[in-house]
């Protein structure tokens, strides 16, 4: 009987999560054709009859994450600063599927730096969470919770922070767990809160 396409992007589904997995556990210097058919259970003819080189393994993979990440519950999104405050908070490795999706970002960032095409989609994916927090740290500021100031600016600052705060916590998560992550994003909002005051 003939696959239908349900079938094979139902596989191709498959590999991406045995990608993760890899990446997360190995990082990305791990991630090979063989690691990932071992994570399946299958050949590695299986995994380049999907994906033919490891670069379209890897690109296929990282969409779907992003897909899957936007995609996650997230916290309340309240208003004004609460509302920046859990876009925030929702990017830092409080948990342990989140702590997984950080690592699998970050271990890609040497593949992506070296790589043109990888390297523009990247940029692409961080312009547009900037550009969501911007929106964000606009309407904090209108309603009063941040100090006046270039939108965008403070937004650079925030996302800058908080990517440098998950990459502390990856590498020394006794150091940075979820509660001091929490407690120092708190109190970078207060300082921009106080910083026009």
């Amino acid at each position: 009987m003939a696959r239908t396409r349900g079938d094979h992007e139902a596989r191709r589904r498959d590999v991406s999560a045995a990608v993760w997995q890899v990446m997360a556990t190995r990082g990305f210097t791990g991630l090979t054709l063989r690691a990932v058919a071992a994570e399946l259970d299958a050949t590695t003819g299986l995994l380049t009859h999907y994906f033919p080189t490891k670069r379209a393994l890897v690109t296929y993979a990282l969409d779907l994450l992003e897909e899957r990440t936007l995609a996650r519950p997230r916290r309340s999104r309240g208003t004004g600063l609460g509302a920046l405050r859990d876009a925030l908070l929702d990017l830092l490795p409080l948990t342990p599927e989140a702590t997984d999706t950080s690592r699998v970002w970050v271990s890609s960032w040497d593949a992506a730096l070296s790589d043109p095409g990888m390297s523009a989609d990247y940029a692409r994916k961080y312009a547009a969470a900037h550009a969501r927090l911007t929106e964000l740290v606009a309407a904090a500021q209108e309603s009063g919770g941040l100090s006046p100031g270039d939108p965008a600016e403070i937004a650079a600052g925030a996302q800058s922070f908080v990517l440098g705060l998950a990459v502390q916590a990856l590498f020394s998560p006794a150091a940075f767990p979820p509660a001091r992550q929490i407690r120092l994003l708190d109190g970078h909002l207060a300082a921009l809160g106080r910083a026009g005051a």
